[in-house]
C-alpha cells in the first residue's frame, strides 16, 4: 500500500493542475477518472501491450505458441482461468505475471480494508465514509504488487478462511448485533476485491469449499453463519490444478469447474534447447561458480536429457510428471560437484567432467515418483539408468554407432580402446583427480586420443578430454565396455571380466 504524494499517473487518469495524484473524492471526480472492473483493467493493458508488440510475461519459455496466446484469449474474453497442468510447469509464475496487466495505480477509499473505489464502494465503512465527508472523503493509491492474493489449496482451509466469519469480539466491542455487517471479518477472497485472487491446487479444496466459491463466482452472495451479504466483488480468478489430483487426492465439483470459463493446458517443454533455456534462467550460480567452473554444451545437453529420459521411463510415474525443477537442480549440483573437486584438489578453476554426474543424483532422486518396477529397482539405480539412458540416446549424435561399427566390414575405430580393456586394463576417473591426472588417465588409453581429434579436430583441449571420457562412457552404455561405480567414482573394465564381478545396490553407492 503507497500513499505517497509523488506517486506516477496512470494512464487512464489526467493529473490535477499541481501535478499530484487527486487524494480526496472531490479532486478525484474533477481529474476525469473512470472506474473500470479488473478484467476490464487487464483487457484494456493486454490490448495495449499487443498493438506494441510487447512479450509480455517475461520468463515463460516454451509456451509462445501454447498456453501465452489461450491465456491472452482468455484476458480478451474477460474469463475467469483453470490452469491445468502436471507439477513443474510453471502454473504459478504464470499467474503471478498477469499482475503486470493491471494499472500500477488504483484509488482507494483511505482505510477501507477492501480496497473499495471510490466510485463504487460496496463495504459499509467506505459507503459511511462518503455518506458523511463526501467530496472531502480521503483517497489513498494502491499499488499493482498489493493486489495480488495466493492462497494454496489444502485440505484443512475453512469457509472463514476463504470468505470470512462473524467476529465476537468486534461485535462485543463496537456493541453491535449481528444483523449489522460491521461484525463479519472478512477472508482472503474479499480482501482480495479490485485484484487478482489465485487458489492453487483446486482439487485439493473440499468440495464444501467449493460450493461457495461457485456461489462467489457467479451469484455474488456471501453466506457467513445464517449473515447473507450481497457484495459485488470484483476479482479476477485463477486456478492451478494438477489432473494427478483428480484421482488422487480430490476433484473439482462440476458446477465450480462450468463457473470457470477457460481452462488452459500447461506442457513440458518440448525440446532440448527451450529446456536450457528454463534451466539457465533459473539456476541459482554464485559468481565464484561462474567463474570458475567451465561447463560444456554436452554436459547441458545431458542434463536436459535426463529429465526427457525420465519423462518416459517405465520406471517413472507419468502421471504424477517430472518437473523442470529436476534440471534446474541437477544442473546447480553438476556444478557444485565439480567445484567440490576443484576445491579439494587445490586448483582455482575446472572443467566440468562426465564423472561429475555422481553428484546430480540426489537432484534426480528427489524429484521422481517410482511405479512398483521402480521401486524395486530402488531409486539410486533409477537415476543412474537415466544418466546411462541419456548418454546412450546423444553419443550417436557425436560418434559412429558402436554396435555398426563393431558389425561394419571397415575397420573398427573403437577397436583399439576395446582391445586396451579385454587385455585387462582398466580405468578409474575418482573425484580425487585433479586437471592433469585426469587428462593423464585419459591420454594413457590407446586410440581413445586419436579417435575424438579425428571426429573433432577443432575443438579446444578441455573439450576433447570430455569427449574421451563421453567415449567410455558411450560404449559401456552399449554394452562394449563394463562400468561401475566406485567409492568417489566410476571404474571402466572389459566387459567380459565383468561377468564374474557382483551386481552394484544401493547401499554399494552409498558407501
Amino acid at each position: 500500500m503507497n500513499t505517497d504524494a509523488g506517486l506516477p499517473t496512470p494512464d487512464h487518469r489526467s493529473q490535477t493542475p499541481d501535478h499530484r495524484p487527486p487524494i480526496t473524492l472531490g479532486e478525484l471526480k474533477q481529474s476525469g477518472y473512470q472506474s473500470r472492473s479488473v478484467k476490464d483493467e487487464l483487457r484494456a493493458n493486454l490490448i495495449r501491450q499487443l498493438r506494441e508488440n510487447k512479450a509480455g510475461f517475461e520468463g515463460i519459455v516454451g509456451y509462445d505458441e501454447t498456453v501465452i496466446p489461450e491465456l491472452q484469449t482468455a484476458i480478451l474474453s474477460r474469463h475467469n482461468v483453470l490452469l491445468l497442468g502436471l507439477r513443474g510447469q510453471a502454473k504459478t509464475r504464470i499467474a503471478r505475471l498477469m499482475v503486470h496487466l493491471l494499472d500500477e495505480y488504483v484509488p482507494y477509499v483511505a482505510g477501507s480494508e477492501l480496497f473499495d473505489d471510490p466510485l463504487n464502494p460496496i463495504s459499509w465503512y467506505a459507503r459511511h465514509e462518503i455518506e458523511t465527508k463526501g467530496d472531502d472523503t480521503p483517497i489513498a493509491w494502491l499499488h499493482r504488487s498489493a493486489r495480488y492474493t495466493e492462497k494454496l489449496a489444502t485440505p484443512d482451509v475453512t469457509v472463514a478462511d476463504l470468505v470470512g466469519d462473524v467476529d465476537p469480539i468486534k461485535a462485543a466491542t463496537l456493541k453491535l448485533t449481528y444483523n449489522d455487517e460491521r461484525v463479519i471479518h472478512f477472508g482472503l477472497i474479499p480482501r482480495a476485491h479490485r485484484g487478482i485472487f489465485v487458489i492453487n491446487e483446486l482439487p485439493d479444496l473440499q468440495a464444501r469449499i467449493q460450493v461457495a466459491l461457485f456461489n462467489m463466482l457467479q451469484e455474488k452472495d456471501i453466506q457467513i453463519r445464517g449473515f447473507k451479504l450481497r457484495l459485488p466483488l470484483d476479482i479476477q480468478f485463477v486456478f492451478t490444478a494438477n489432473p494427478e489430483d483428480y484421482t488422487n487426492r480430490g476433484s473439482i465439483v462440476t458446477p465450480l469447474k462450468d463457473r470457470i470459463e477457460s481452462q488452459i493446458l500447461t506442457h513440458y517443454p518440448k525440446s532440448i534447447d527451450i529446456s536450457r533455456k528454463i534451466t539457465f534462467q533459473e539456476a541459482r550460480l554464485t559468481p565464484e561458480q561462474q567463474t570458475a567452473i567451465e561447463v560444456d554444451g554436452l554436459l547441458k545437453d545431458l542434463v536436459e536429457q535426463i529429465a526427457f529420459e525420465a519423462r518416459q521411463s517405465e520406471f517413472i510415474d507419468q502421471k504424477s510428471g517430472v518437473s523442470a525443477r529436476l534440471t534446474i537442480s541437477a544442473y546447480e549440483n553438476l556444478v557444485s560437484a565439480a567445484e567440490r573437486r576443484m576445491l579439494t584438489s587445490g586448483q582455482r578453476r575446472t572443467v566440468a567432467r562426465l564423472s561429475d554426474f555422481a553428484g546430480v543424483i540426489p537432484a534426480i532422486t528427489g524429484k521422481i515418483e517410482l511405479v512398483y518396477e521402480g521401486e524395486l529397482e530402488g531409486p539410486v539405480h533409477v537415476a543412474h539408468r537415466l544418466i546411462g539412458a541419456a548418454i546412450k540416446t546423444l553419443f550417436t549424435l557425436y560418434f559412429p554407432h558402436p554396435e555398426k561399427a563393431k558389425k561394419s566390414k571397415a575397420e573398427n575405430p573403437y577397436g583399439p580402446i576395446v582391445d586396451w580393456f579385454t587385455a585387462g586394463n582398466s580405468l578409474e576417473l575418482t573425484d580425487s583427480l585433479s586437471d592433469s591426472q585426469y587428462k593423464k588417465m585419459l591420454m594413457d588409453v590407446p586410440g581413445l586420443h586419436a579417435l575424438v581429434k579425428k571426429l573433432h579436430p577443432k575443438l579446444a583441449q578441455s573439450q576433447q578430454l570430455l569427449l574421451m571420457e563421453f567415449v567410455l562412457h558411450g560404449l559401456a552404455e552399449h554394452s562394449q565396455l563394463n562400468k561401475s561405480y566406485i567409492h568417489g567414482g566410476i571404474e571402466f573394465a572389459d566387459m567380459l571380466g565383468s561377468l564374474f564381478d557382483g551386481g552394484f545396490d544401493d547401499e554399494d553407492y552409498q558407501g
